[in-house]
C-alpha cells in the first residue's frame, strides 16, 4: 500500500516538475527575480526531478542509481539550489556568484562519503539553509497583510519541509527502502503544494517580489515626476481602463508609463498604500460591483472575466478580500436593499 502511495506521488512529481519549470518560463517570466534566482529554481526543479526517477527506479526494480554516488550528488545539488532560490527571492541585492561558488563545495562530500553519511549531511545542510531563509523571510514582517490569503499554504509547505528533514536524519535507521518510499512521497506533497499555490493564486510571485522590493529597496523615484506619473496612471485605469486586459502585468503597464518595473511597484505602493497587483484586483472589483448590479442577468463568471479576471475562483478570492462577501451574495444584498450603483 505504501509502496503505490509512493508510486503515485512519483508520477504527479515527474509530470509537476516540468510543468512548474514551464510556469516559471511563460506564465511567471515577468516576475521580479534574479537570473542566478530563476536558475537555481529550475535547477531545482530538475533535481527533483531526477530524484523521484530515482526512487522509482529503486520501488520498482531495486535500481543501482539510488544510493549511489550519483544520487548523493544530486540530493546535495537539490538543497543548494533550494537555498540560492530563495535567498534571490527574499533578498535579490545579497546574491551574487560567490554564493554559487560556496555552495558547490560540498557537493563533493558526494564523492567522497558513503551514502548512509551523505544522506543525513545533506538534510542537515538543508536545515542550515532553511534557519538562515527563516531569518531572511522574519524581515518582511512588515509585509505579512500582503499574504494573508497565502498563510496556511506557506505553513503546510513548512510542515513538509520538517517531515523531510526528519526522515533525512532518521535515514539510517529507516533503512533504504523506508527512506526512498517516505521521501517519494513528502517531495510529490510538497511539490503538489508549490503548483496549488501557482494556479490558485498566479500573482503570487508578483506579491512575493513586491513585498521584498517594499521592504529592501531604496527609492527609484528619484528622477520621475511623480505627480505626472500618477495622473498618467490614472488615465491609464480608468478612462482606458487597461485593467480589463486579464494578461496585464507589472511589466507591461511599467512598460505603457515608460518607467521600470521597480519604480511603478514603488509608486504604486507609495501613492495608493498597497501592491501593483492588489491595486489592480481593486480597479476589477469596482467594475464588478457596478457591472453586478447594472446587468442583474449576467452571470456572476461572465461578470468575473469581464474585468479582467482569468477564472472565477480569482474573481471570487479578489472580491471577498476587497469586500468581506462573495459577488452573489453583495448582488443580493444590493438588490433587496434597492441600493443605487456605487
Amino acid at each position: 500500500m505504501i509502496k503505490l502511495l509512493a508510486l503515485t506521488w512519483i508520477g504527479f512529481s515527474l509530470v509537476a516538475a516540468p510543468l512548474l519549470a514551464s510556469l516559471t518560463m511563460t506564465v511567471h517570466r515577468d516576475a521580479q527575480l534574479a537570473p542566478l534566482s530563476r536558475i537555481a529554481g529550475l535547477v531545482l526543479l530538475a533535481a527533483l526531478f531526477l530524484l523521484q526517477a530515482a526512487h522509482a527506479d529503486w520501488l520498482m526494480r531495486a535500481g543501482p542509481w539510488s544510493g549511489s554516488t550519483a544520487y548523493v550528488l544530486v540530493l546535495f545539488l537539490a538543497a543548494s539550489s533550494f537555498f540560492l532560490f530563495f535567498r534571490g527571492a527574499l533578498s535579490p541585492a545579497a546574491l551574487h556568484c560567490a554564493w554559487l561558488i560556496a555552495l558547490c563545495a560540498p557537493l563533493l562530500a558526494a564523492f567522497v562519503l558513503p551514502a548512509a553519511i551523505a544522506i543525513p549531511l545533506a538534510f542537515v545542510g538543508g536545515t542550515a539553509f532553511a534557519f538562515r531563509l527563516a531569518l531572511l523571510a522574519h524581515k518582511l514582517r512588515a509585509q505579512r497583510t500582503n499574504f494573508q490569503l497565502e498563510r496556511g499554504v506557506f505553513a503546510a509547505q513548512a510542515l513538509i519541509a520538517l517531515a523531510m528533514l526528519l526522515v533525512g536524519l532518521a535515514s539510517p535507521w529507516l533503512g533504504l527502502d523506508v527512506f526512498y518510499r517516505a521521501y517519494a512521497i513528502l517531495i510529490g506533497v510538497g511539490l503538489c503544494g508549490a503548483l496549488y499555490l501557482l494556479l490558485r493564486f498566479p500573482d503570487l510571485p508578483t506579491k512575493a517580489a513586491e513585498a521584498v522590493a517594499a521592504t529592501y529597496a531604496v527609492s527609484t523615484l528619484g528622477k520621475v515626476d511623480v505627480e505626472a506619473t500618477v495622473a498618467r496612471l490614472g488615465r491609464l485605469m480608468d478612462e482606458e481602463r487597461v485593467y480589463l486586459d486579464e494578461n496585464l502585468s507589472l511589466g507591461s503597464l511599467a512598460a505603457r508609463i515608460g518607467l521600470s518595473t521597480h519604480q511603478l511597484s514603488e509608486l504604486v505602493n507609495r501613492q495608493f498604500g498597497c501592491g501593483f497587483s492588489r491595486y489592480v484586483r481593486g480597479h476589477r472589483v469596482e467594475a464588478a460591483k457596478r457591472m453586478l448590479l447594472d446587468e442583474p442577468d449576467a452571470s456572476v463568471l461572465s461578470v468575473g472575466l469581464a474585468v479582467g479576471f482569468s477564472s472565477q475562483s480569482n474573481f471570487y478570492t479578489a472580491f471577498r478580500e476587497l469586500t468581506g462577501e462573495v459577488p452573489g451574495s453583495y448582488r443580493a444584498r444590493c438588490q433587496q436593499a434597492g441600493k443605487a450603483v456605487p
